[in-house]
């Protein structure tokens, strides 16, 4: 069984970090959804996740929902090799990680800009998005 992402799908960084994925999941345990989308609003609701709080990157594995810095060193373990080491992150305390992760998501857009409409996958990689 694998894990569904949820992202920004008008941000620049979080497409850019989608294709990075996308390229390293081997497994291929990785589907995506972006935030914009009635799939996403259906899984928030169903794991109560407040979109205004957040609106980045939402990971979704079994029946658990994990969101912030948790859900992106939980993404990086499965990435395996170099990556996988990232998730060594996981001791440091959460408020700490995740202080660092909201300062970064919040300037996100002006450090790298946002798209009009939501990405579109191309044909070759169009099965690992889910409607």
């Amino acid at each position: 069984m694998g894990a569904i992402i949820l992202f920004d799908g008008v941000c620049n960084f979080c497409n850019g970090s989608v294709n990075f994925i996308i390229e390293r999941d081997a497994e291929n345990y990785f589907k995506f959804a972006p935030l914009q989308t009635e799939i996403a609003q259906s899984l928030l609701e169903k794991h109560n996740i407040d979109k205004a709080e957040t609106d980045s990157v939402i990971l979704i594995e079994g029946d658990a929902a994990y969101t912030h810095s948790t859900a992106a060193l939980r993404i990086t373990r499965k990435l395996g090799g170099f990556w996988a080491w990232f998730y060594g992150f996981i001791i440091v305390p959460k408020p700490i990680r995740d202080f660092f992760y909201k300062l970064f998501a919040k300037y996100r857009y002006k450090l790298f800009g946002k798209k009009d409409a939501c990405m579109m996958p191309t044909p070759e990689i169009r099965e690992k998005f889910i409607s």
